[in-house]
């Protein structure tokens, strides 16, 4: 087997990858998610916001739980995959909620302090938003499967949508 063609079959097998495209379709619905809550609890029109951690809803929680479900889907809920799945989801929203909100809590602290306590140091500021509220996991984690398992169920891979509209891939 050649090279190309075997390079080919690797984006071949990533485009038919159903439950990556559905997680990550997960992670960019609850990341666009985040324009609107930002609208509606804080009355500002923030476009960047679409380029930050943290806020409402959680898109990493997103990615695991479409990803976990979809894993389930695909395999059975009943399999090990599926339960490694679960395992590193239940981690990422513990650190999402734990150690990275504890992060950016200490972050606006040390940001109150003057700046003419660091030495020789340029006016900084360190980023505050770096993790969720437990309410933020949970609306993310909910997004994952309410877009994953539709999606997996009904439409498809990215390969399935581009042969079902009568496109060649590659």
């Amino acid at each position: 087997m050649n090279i190309a063609h075997s390079s080919l079959n690797i984006v071949e097998q990533l485009f038919d990858n159903t439950v990556l495209f559905w997680g990550l379709l997960a992670c960019g619905s609850a990341q666009f998610l985040k324009l609107f809550f930002e609208l509606f609890l804080n009355k500002k029109w923030r476009p960047l916001i679409l380029f930050e951690t943290g806020g409402m809803p959680s898109s990493h929680s997103a990615l695991v739980t479409g990803t976990a479900s979809g894993v389930g889907y695909e395999l059975g809920f009943d399999n090990p995959i599926f339960a490694l799945a679960v395992t590193i989801a239940f981690i990422v929203m513990y650190d999402a909620s734990g150690i990275r909100r504890s992060a950016g809590l200490t972050a606006s602290r040390v940001n109150l302090l003057p700046n003419s306590l660091w030495e020789d140091s340029p006016e900084f500021e360190l980023k505050e938003t770096l993790g969720h509220t437990k309410l933020e996991v949970l609306v993310g984690s909910l997004i994952g499967p309410i877009v994953a398992l539709p999606g997996i169920a009904f439409i498809g891979s990215p390969l399935h949508i581009i042969n079902m509209l009568g496109l060649h891939f590659l």
